[in-house]
């Protein structure tokens, strides 16, 4: 299977239709880097972990993929996810807010198969949102100093 349509399923199937793919398409040995989540379980236990702790937190959210970019072995994902925090997220109890967060994903491929994931979005853009933190022009001021 070709990596775009190998990811487009696991994209589609595990976020937005909640099939569980994650065994079909990631490696026993898959390695996922998280900068916020930290250290994950290999292979795809640690991809169920991520998806169920979004899907738990925001049961709604929709994932939309809006550019792959291929090369080699590797493929990005240009990403926007979408949902309500009516659940516990990442240990934060549900807001009741509405919520967008995009990012990236690096995927590396052997076999046909996903063996390492990097992940790359606005942790705490999304934080923001949901009302968790509130970030410096809210306070009144720029963040930096201006000179």
């Amino acid at each position: 299977m070709p990596l775009r349509e190998a990811n487009r399923q696991h994209m589609d199937r595990a976020w937005n239709a909640g099939r569980d793919v994650i065994e079909e398409v990631f490696a026993d040995d898959h390695v996922y880097h998280d900068p916020v989540l930290g250290e994950l379980p290999r292979g795809p236990e640690g991809v169920r972990c991520v998806v169920h702790a979004v899907l738990d937190g925001m049961p709604d959210a929709l994932l939309a993929v809006h550019e792959w970019i291929a090369d080699g072995d590797s493929l990005i994902a240009r990403w926007t996810l979408t949902g309500t925090h009516t659940g516990v997220l990442w240990g934060m109890a549900p807001s009741g807010s509405p919520a967008t967060v995009s990012g990236t994903h690096v995927f590396r491929f052997r076999d046909e198969r996903i063996h390492e994931t990097w992940a790359s979005y606005d942790a705490l853009g999304l934080l923001d949102q949901l009302g968790l933190v509130t970030l410096g022009i809210a306070l009144g001021g720029p963040v930096l100093p201006l000179a």
